[in-house]
């Protein structure tokens, strides 16, 4: 049986009543702990820190760029940092919300050639630019960044949007990835209808 992580887990049977808390705060809607918050398990206070800021970042009430283009992010993120267990369910939730396939697949191969203009222009380009840089030369960002997503006609709710998902996924690849996370007992994929509305 493969292992969820590389470091020890407890169990739903093992848990006592502080860890109950924080499991039921993590479920999915489908009612499954994903291993990605299972392996917070010997420390639950940042498993409930993870749960609040997961769910802020791509399913907050107040966001105005699609779930499905911060899908989209969420998975370039997870290709550039190279994260299979990130891109397994966040690329299954892109796919599903776009609901075309011939579209998805060509977003899934210029992703995979980090290649984005290949399947987008305008601020959507420019916002996966501006991700990819921030994931890949934080150190280099500057002002010009953003302004050329101006530029590009984002507004900075759209920017704060998709620099919150970029934020989040490389904490969340060096999560798992760091720590052997895989996706075995988990169910991939977070949406339960093609218009985006979780089950």
């Amino acid at each position: 049986m493969t292992r969820p992580a590389w470091i020890r887990t407890i169990p739903d049977e093992e848990a006592d009543e502080a860890l109950m808390d924080a499991f039921a705060l993590a479920r999915t809607p489908h009612g499954t702990l994903d291993n990605v918050m299972r392996v917070h398990s010997l420390r639950p206070a940042t498993m409930k820190g993870h749960v609040a800021l997961y769910r802020g970042v791509l399913h907050g009430e107040d966001g105005a760029v699609p779930a499905r283009f911060l899908e989209t992010v969420a998975s370039y993120v997870s290709i550039l940092n190279g994260c299979a267990y990130s891109l397994t369910h966040h690329w299954a939730n892109a796919r599903r919300l776009m609901n075309d396939k011939a579209r998805s697949d060509r977003v899934r191969a210029a992703l995979d050639a980090r290649r984005p203009e290949d399947a987008f222009e305008g601020g959507e380009l420019a916002l996966l630019r501006y991700a990819a840089k921030l994931t890949t030369d934080a150190g280099a960002m500057e002002k010009a960044d953003v302004d050329a997503l101006k530029a590009a006609g984002c507004d900075d709710g759209e920017i704060l949007e998709v620099n919150q998902v970029a934020a989040y996924f490389n904490y969340a690849n060096r999560l798992v990835n760091g720590l052997g996370v895989s996706t075995a007992g988990d169910t991939v994929g977070y949406y339960g209808t093609d218009d985006g509305e979780g089950e």
